[in-house]
């Protein structure tokens, strides 16, 4: 065979071969997000948004939000956890991304959540090489959300009181995933602190602590207020796992 058939011959094959390598592959990454101390996020309280992004061009490959259910209390929050133990089920709250990608890329792949909580919304992230064809499921990549929901139920945003009233302060708090708080449950309330802030418009600030009442997750406290433009603070505080969370109101005492 003549050389310059050879040559030929040599550029075909390695043209075919980069050709092959270069074919797009579908590869599935399950992203879950798990709440600090508690369970998966997912449908009931909304869920996660997810992006992947590829990390040197900040592209977006795939987005979406987490949907399914919180995951299996007992295995998750009472039992011990071997290594390589799936935590997940097919019912557990995740996010499946199908990305078509023909070399390995290295992404960024960022949870936000809870969604629809944009005054307790945390944003988790994390970096890792994807490689076309190799499959990231079962638990896949699962990050983690610190924190407590809280929502003021009462006063009201902007909502003019009474000097001679008195005030009910009373707030919702919940783990990040929707679990509820109650007194010695597996979310035991009396861990907890949760605490109103309440500054004037002088800028004085006095403290007061809330209470868990007999409904799951509500805590109150009664107070009297001179007349005066308030902010109302709530937080809530774990010792033990440094969970935190807060909410915010404005309120007229006149």
């Amino acid at each position: 065979m003549k050389p310059i058939r050879i040559y030929w011959l040599f550029t075909v094959v390695v043209l075919f071969m980069t050709s092959l390598n270069m074919v797009a592959q579908t590869t599935n990454i399950t992203v879950r997000v798990k709440a600090k101390d508690a369970k998966f996020i997912g449908t009931s309280i909304g869920g996660a948004k997810i992006l992947i992004r590829e990390d040197l061009s900040g592209k977006v490959l795939a987005e979406g939000v987490t949907s399914g259910r919180t995951g299996d209390t007992d295995k998750i929050m009472k039992q011990d956890w071997k290594r390589g133990e799936q935590l997940s089920d097919d019912k557990t709250a995740g996010y499946t991304a199908k990305l078509d990608i023909d070399k390995p890329t290295f992404v960024t792949i960022e949870a936000y959540g809870p969604v629809n909580k944009r005054q307790a919304m945390v944003l988790s992230s994390t970096q890792l090489w994807v490689i076309p064809g190799k499959d990231i499921t079962g638990d896949g990549v699962v990050l983690e959300i610190p924190g407590f929901v809280v929502d003021i139920l009462n006063p009201q945003t902007h909502e003019r009181i009474k000097a001679s009233d008195p005030i009910t302060i009373k707030a919702n708090i919940v783990m990040m995933c929707g679990c509820p708080v109650t007194k010695d449950g597996i979310w035991d309330a009396t861990q907890y602190e949760v605490k109103a802030l309440i500054t004037n418009d002088n800028g004085n600030s006095l403290e007061k602590e809330l209470k868990i009442e007999e409904k799951e997750s509500t805590f109150s406290t009664n107070i009297s207020l001179e007349k005066g433009l308030y902010e109302v603070l709530v937080y809530a505080y774990d010792p033990v796992t440094g969970n935190t969370g807060v909410d915010i109101t404005n309120i007229i005492v006149n």
